[in-house]
């Protein structure tokens, strides 16, 4: 957990090939949705154009249907679910249908220039996918993607008007989320700034106990 462009997403992934366990994100599933224009799509596109929370029943069958898949069975690492006090009681249904339980609940934390600056100077690929950085990953030519040469977009949703939206739905929305989880002693924080191998290290030294 944590705002919009604190490193969710990276530290996720690191986890889980850490873990050998599956990345659920919601973010992604929802995007793809978007990008594939499919029934779940053209419901969920307009909040995440204008930096607003897709509606809880929406997201709840998403993640039900994402859990029950086979290669969950093992574990998973949830990645943008909860970030609502409704989201917690539909996961905690969700899981309690499954018969698992959370383990532990990380917190990253950053500061909002510090997320206003990696997520407005964010470019993708629409076409591969990949990602890039006005400051820290640039392409090698101006715009245009390194890999097939497609001309490199700003999401919707990584405009400055729009990711201060989404900072402050985060601060309304998903900080009582995280104190639910502080209260039920899941809770991890750390700082999500700085190096992805260090915050990673960190992670793995004192959130997962490994020496």
């Amino acid at each position: 957990m944590g705002p919009p462009g604190v490193g969710k997403g990276t530290q996720a992934r690191m986890l889980c090939k850490h873990l050998k366990v599956p990345h659920v994100s919601t973010g992604d599933i929802l995007r793809e949705a978007v990008h594939e224009a499919s029934g779940l799509g053209r419901k969920v596109k307009p909040f995440l154009d204008c930096g607003s929370l897709v509606p809880d029943d929406m997201m709840g069958e998403l993640v039900q249907d994402r859990l029950s898949r086979a290669d969950a069975r093992g574990g998973f690492i949830l990645d943008g679910f909860p970030r609502t006090v409704a989201q917690v009681t539909i996961l905690d249904g969700v899981l309690g249908q499954l018969g698992v339980a959370l383990d532990r609940v990380f917190a990253l934390e950053a500061p909002e220039h510090e997320i206003v600056r990696r997520l407005s100077g964010r470019r993708v690929c629409p076409q591969c996918g990949a990602l890039y950085h006005l400051d820290s990953r640039q392409p090698r030519a101006a715009g245009v993607c390194d890999g097939c040469g497609s001309a490199l977009v700003q999401r919707p949703d990584d405009e400055e008007a729009v990711v201060r939206r989404r900072l402050a739905v985060y601060r309304e929305q998903t900080l009582p989320v995280i104190q639910a989880y502080r209260d039920r002693g899941l809770l991890w924080e750390a700082d999500g700034t700085g190096d992805a191998e260090r915050v990673f290290e960190t992670l793995k030294k004192r959130g997962l106990g490994e020496a």
